[in-house]
């Protein structure tokens, strides 16, 4: 006989075994969740009213979810960005930029990581893109091939934790918390990770500076100012599109569906504005575009949204629009737009019959006391608040050599997140709890396409690295790496401001007992009782 009390660590070793099977994840999740439901209700721990709640949830917190919303679009958004050419203009320029400096080929790939990660949000594309443009001329200046597979791999793995990062948006979702304020606790980390890896090269090329050479002045094709107009021309579109996109979520003017719908429509002018097919009209209407958008910066600041400033940014969709439809007009673009597309509806369908095989999942581990076992477990752990942090990070660790990301979000976030706000909101706050933990969970998390043997972006590149680069070098190059994001997960457990500094401070006791509410005296009219009074 099966007590309640087992029902639990036998659902999830029941999942753990279905998913080493090999069957696809959503259809696991919904096969092992109604196997359970249906014994549980043969058991009498529940009756089959209690699945009703399976059809509500999907209904009702699933697919009516508008933060999910945004999922599609920046996936879009990734999905032309990453084909239309701007990565190889970037890595081509910050190359030249930074080769004749010792290291410098590798701080350029770090930079231009940095970059696409802020919008692009894709790690595959990534990883090839700069691995089929980077790799070559890295061998042919002599680089230390080790050094070369890792620094592209980890590269490519900073688009997890660089906002506006799907993995991110989906934190945000499962934890229950804001999108904004989840970007704003990945920035510190983000930042921090970057002087990381840019340190360990530096490091190199003090220690052994044969690894990374400094490329030759000879071997330079451009310099002075062609060289600084050709990266201004990578950078300062890109910032354009980061401030669209981030700028506006993070100052209150757009929620993150609409961010991601300007990103998505910002994709398609970038691709179209750096093709070589955009028509003469189309570039009188882009300067057309920039002009007025700045003037109808200044009149807002100036003067207000009259109707002036109303006419100057109809001006700016105006210039959008024909941009866009110039973007139809190339063969190119418009494969690449259809791809985009295509991308897209993968994508989403995966994410969507993930959270309908982890709500079925999940309502019936909660019906057989799944969460309590859960909690009992994680609160008796030693060492407290730290004890729970080193175990759920080497968890998720080890976890993620069997799954991948949105399965891990999906199917133990929601079992762990009210635990780990009972736990951690004495160190930083209840507000900030849950963000601390969702960060620090996405660092660790990048580990998952990085650590032999299933590391994502090693089989990338692996696929696109030339017959010279042996699979042990792109295994080997990858360990020091990892090393650098765990000492990342270290620092972000260590030292929580890292995530909370640009968080807003929730008021405290001694700010709430300075508020003063001040109601102005009004003067009334003396009050006439005769009219109260019963006539005669």
């Amino acid at each position: 006989m099966i007590s309640l009390e087992m029902m639990p660590p036998l659902m999830f070793g029941g999942l753990v075994l279905a998913m080493l099977i090999g069957y696809p994840v959503a259809f696991t999740l919904a096969a092992v969740g109604f196997s359970f439901g249906f014994l549980a209700i043969h058991l009498g721990f529940f009756d089959l009213s209690f699945l009703q709640a399976i059809p509500g949830r999907i209904f009702g917190s699933v697919l009516s979810n508008e933060l999910l919303l945004a999922i599609p679009f920046f996936t879009f958004m990734g999905a032309v960005l990453e084909r239309c050419g701007l990565a190889e203009d970037m890595l081509d320029s910050m190359g030249q930029l930074f080769g004749p400096i010792r290291g410098g080929l590798g701080y350029s790939v770090i930079i231009v990581g940095f970059i696409l990660g802020a919008i692009t949000g894709t790690v595959a594309a990534q990883v090839i893109a700069m691995a089929l443009i980077s790799m070559p001329v890295m061998i042919r200046y002599g680089y230390n091939m080790r050094y070369i597979t890792g620094v592209l791999a980890a590269s490519g793995t900073i688009t997890q934790l660089v906002p506006p990062s799907l993995v991110l948006i989906v934190l945000a979702d499962q934890l229950g918390k804001s999108v904004g304020d989840m970007y704003l606790g990945a920035w510190g980390p983000s930042v921090f990770q970057i002087a990381l890896f840019a340190g360990y090269t530096f490091v190199l090329g003090l220690i052994k500076p044969d690894h990374v050479p400094a490329v030759p002045k000879t071997a330079l094709t451009l310099t002075g100012w062609k060289l600084w107009k050709k990266c201004l021309m990578g950078i300062i579109p890109s910032a354009v599109l980061i401030f669209v996109v981030l700028g506006t979520m993070m100052l209150g003017l757009a929620t993150p569906t609409e961010a991601g719908a300007m990103g998505a429509i910002g994709a398609i002018v970038l691709a179209a504005i750096h093709h070589k097919e955009l028509s003469s009209p189309g570039h009188k209407m882009l300067l057309i575009g920039i002009a007025a958008a700045g003037i109808g910066a200044v009149i807002g600041i100036l003067v207000g949204e009259g109707k002036l400033f109303k006419l100057t940014f109809a001006v700016v969709y105006l210039a959008v629009v024909w941009i866009c439809l110039e973007a139809v007009r190339i063969p190119d673009l418009r494969d690449l737009i259809k791809q985009g597309y295509e991308t897209t509806m993968r994508i989403t369908t995966m994410v969507v019959f993930i959270l309908i095989g982890s709500t079925c999942f999940s309502v019936v581990f909660l019906g057989v006391s799944g969460g309590l076992w859960l909690e009992n477990m994680l609160t008796s752990l030693p060492g407290g608040v730290w004890g729970f942090l080193i175990f759920i990070n080497l968890f998720i660790f080890f976890l993620a050599f069997f799954l991948d990301f949105f399965e891990i979000a999906f199917i133990i976030l929601p079992m762990i997140a009210p635990i780990a706000q009972k736990i951690l909101a004495p160190v930083v706050g209840a507000d900030a709890a849950l963000i601390w933990f969702g960060v620090m969970l996405c660092v660790n998390m990048q580990t998952s396409f990085m650590h032999p043997p299933f590391g994502f972006a090693l089989f990338y590149l692996r696929g696109v690295a030339p017959k010279e680069v042996k699979s042990s070098d792109i295994y080997w190059g990858a360990l020091p790496w990892v090393g650098l994001q765990i000492i990342m997960v270290v620092l972000v457990i260590a030292f929580p401001w890292t995530v909370t500094v640009l968080l807003d401070k929730p008021a405290s006791a001694d700010d709430i007992s300075r508020i003063r509410i001040e109601v102005p005296e009004i003067e009334l009219p003396p009050l006439d009782l005769r009219s109260f009074q019963k006539p005669p």
